[in-house]
């Protein structure tokens, strides 16, 4: 991963609503979620939801998918992981015992 696409997906993650979705769609998996369940279950207006996943969007945390009427939402794992390797490459100088929590993620 490139230094200009972690400070991307950083600054993106750096604002409390984006944050909040990001790890609503994290918890959801693979499955994903609708506009309206996020935009529910946050409770944040349609207009404000959309403007923040256009930014997770552009960030490349976030991926869309059209499924017959719906648009289903997903965290981009790869994407995700890819940013937790690069800020925890040389964790604890590389020793061994030093192993960062998202390696042991069971959905990613």
């Amino acid at each position: 991963m490139e230094e200009k696409d972690v400070v991307r997906s950083l600054a993106a993650l750096a604002q409390s609503a984006r944050l909040q979705i990001f790890r609503s769609l994290v918890v959801a998996g693979h499955a994903g979620m609708t506009p309206g369940a996020m935009a529910e279950a946050l409770q944040l207006p349609a207009s404000t939801l959309s403007f923040h996943l256009k930014e997770l969007t552009n960030a490349g945390l976030v991926s869309q998918e059209r499924e017959g009427r719906n648009l289903i939402y997903r965290a981009a794992f790869g994407h995700m992981n890819a940013l937790l390797a690069y800020l925890t490459e040389n964790c604890c100088q590389g020793a061994q015992e030093c192993v960062p929590a998202a390696q042991g993620c069971s959905n990613c």
